[in-house]
């Protein structure tokens, strides 16, 4: 999946899929670094994608409010 198209929801899917396989314990211990290297990716390009949304909605509202005074 390249990064470019990677959405939030999309990336919060793979990540479940990850810790449902990890948890499962159905992941070789050959690929459970790789998962967990994949799965921190995910976490920072979550995290990331909820900063900037916050960011947008709170310049949002502020916009709202001095349109409203």
């Amino acid at each position: 999946m390249e990064e470019q198209s990677l959405t939030y929801e999309t990336a919060f899917a793979e990540l479940a899929r990850i810790a449902k396989e990890i948890e499962s314990e159905s992941v070789s211990v050959d690929a459970l670094a790789e998962k967990v290297k994949r799965a921190s990716e995910l976490v920072a390009f979550c995290q990331a994608k909820l900063r900037s949304a916050e960011s947008e909605v709170n310049n949002i509202i502020a916009q709202m409010d001095q349109n409203t005074r």
